[in-house]
């Protein structure tokens, strides 16, 4: 039996994407792919806020987010870390053999703009990675006030995931001053897995030239030469861009003002929902994310059993990540849901959390 996702990612996936896979595959240094690439140019462009371009990356957004170290540090970068995936990054730099600092906030918690305006103010760093959506606790950083220190910083790159906030709600990325922007498929976009898109600014671009040993399959400096010609540095998933360029279409319909406002609507009827319960949200009051919730377990129910009876319903949430597993529950709004799907998904909670004994 198959189960509708709302968990943090991958997430559920329309039947209209699932279809614009299917088309028949094009050779990738064709003018028939080259046609299809610079179409969905100017809509990415206008999602990332950006006037650069959108480079597209036959990868996860780890591959990106590793590749955005090597293409970037020469002296020392600074991780920003709150939750699992923002921790992570820290540990991905080490392992590529960089001098890498930390900025620790707990799991939960934002990260602070002064403590990170104090680090900077060390002169130590040259790139600065930060997750805006913390997905593992559900907390999202204030990216505009962040963006204001990290502007006073102008020899500090700065590498922003995006993964589970970009599209659903407003990010500028030119406006705010980000270096690199990046995102992954398989969140707030509702694709499949297996597509990252970065955008790079000129600043950044201009670094990686005088960077070596940034490697070949995530060279920023290749991405252009074959943004140029309208191609990828290597065979792209062609699938996911059909699938891309039918999501860019779904947004253009929608309109990104009536998205934002949709997941943030959704996102708070999940919160009444579990504030009536008794449930309480994991992150710091006022940085709760706005594609996911995540719920401490206030009430000490099964999050185990109560997966067990929301699969009956067709339903799939998740019962906490990491050292929070038990602890917490997260409930993804994110993508294509609808008052209708929540609404279901919601329905079917109740029902299973009566059978736990919790009204």
């Amino acid at each position: 039996m198959s189960y509708k996702l709302f968990i943090p990612g991958p997430i559920a996936v329309s039947e209209k994407t699932l279809r614009a896979m299917t088309q028949s595959m094009i050779g990738h240094r064709s003018t028939d792919f080259v046609a299809l690439y610079q179409s969905i140019q100017p809509d990415l462009q206008t999602v990332f806020g950006t006037k650069d371009p959108v480079y597209l990356s036959t990868s996860s957004a780890w591959g990106v987010m590793e590749g955005s170290l090597r293409n970037l540090t020469k002296k020392k970068v600074l991780c920003c870390m709150n939750g699992a995936f923002s921790d992570k990054w820290l540990d991905v730099a080490q392992r590529c053999g960089f001098s890498a600092g930390s900025l620790k906030s707990e799991w939960g918690q934002p990260v602070d703009p002064e403590a990170l305006r104090q680090e900077l103010a060390t002169g130590a760093y040259d790139v600065v990675t930060l997750i805006h959506n913390e997905t593992s606790c559900g907390c999202m950083s204030d990216i505009v006030a962040i963006s204001a220190v990290l502007r006073e910083f102008p020899d500090v790159i700065s590498v922003v995931d995006t993964v589970s906030s970009l599209s659903a709600m407003p990010i500028k990325k030119d406006e705010l001053g980000i270096d690199v922007l990046l995102t992954g498929s398989q969140k707030a976009f509702a694709l499949p897995p297996g597509l990252a898109m970065i955008s790079v600014s000129q600043r950044a671009l201009e670094r990686a030239k005088t960077v070596t040993g940034r490697g070949y399959y995530f060279d920023f400096v290749e991405f252009q030469k074959n943004h140029e010609a309208g191609m990828t540095p290597s065979t792209p998933t062609i699938p996911h861009i059909y699938a891309l360029k039918s999501k860019l279409e779904d947004f253009k319909a929608e309109g990104l003002e009536n998205r934002y406002a949709r997941h943030a609507r959704l996102n708070k009827k999940v919160q009444d929902w579990a504030f009536a319960k008794g449930f309480k949200l994991f992150p710091k009051e006022g940085y709760g994310s706005v594609t996911l919730n995540c719920f401490a377990n206030t009430l000490n129910v099964d999050l185990s059993a109560l997966n067990k009876g929301l699969k009956k319903h067709g339903f799939v949430i998740d019962g906490g990540y990491g050292k929070l597993k038990g602890l917490t529950f997260r409930i993804s709004n994110m993508g294509d849901e609808t008052d209708e799907t929540i609404a279901a998904l919601l329905k079917a909670l109740d029902a299973v959390l009566g059978e736990l004994g919790v009204k």
